[in-house]
């Protein structure tokens, strides 16, 4: 056998070894690869669990043109389940206070432009305030509208 031969014949050879090697150590592994492929995903997130507590018919007067127009906003305090239950009914005076206090401020075509996502941010930033300038323990982390009457 000629040199040349002999030397592709072992590079042949050492060709099929790795591709065997590298065949049989997938075979081997690939259960594992797939538990160490799903632990390095990012785990799907628990779903939230939020609590509601209704705040029904705040009802705002704000100035018009000729006459009095009137707001009934049907809110809804929204926050994140806790171990013990909290206490809403404890702070819906200071909510409904701080709602119309804000409210009462505006005109009635500017209240009647707001759209209702605008609506609840600004309600949020409003209440927040309030709560903090009492010095007041905010339960709730959002506020939602749930219902708006323009009478």
């Amino acid at each position: 056998m000629s040199t040349s031969r002999v030397v592709l014949l072992m590079l042949l050879l050492n060709v099929v070894t790795v591709a065997g090697g590298v065949g049989a150590a997938y075979w081997l592994l690939r259960p594992g690869l797939g538990e160490a492929l799903a632990a390095s995903e990012p785990a799907a997130a628990e779903p939230l669990e939020y609590e509601f507590y209704a705040v029904p018919k705040v009802i705002v007067s704000v100035r018009g043109d000729n006459r009095e127009h009137y707001f009934v906003l049907d809110l809804a305090l929204q926050a994140q389940r806790a171990e013990e239950p909290r206490d809403f009914a404890q702070v819906e005076p200071l909510v409904r206070n701080s709602v119309v206090s804000y409210l009462s401020g505006f005109g009635f075509q500017e209240l009647r432009e707001l759209k209702i996502a605008e609506l609840q941010a600004r309600l949020e930033q409003a209440l927040f305030a309030d709560f903090a300038s009492k010095q007041a323990a905010v339960p709730f982390e959002h506020v939602l509208v749930n219902k708006l009457i323009v009478q």
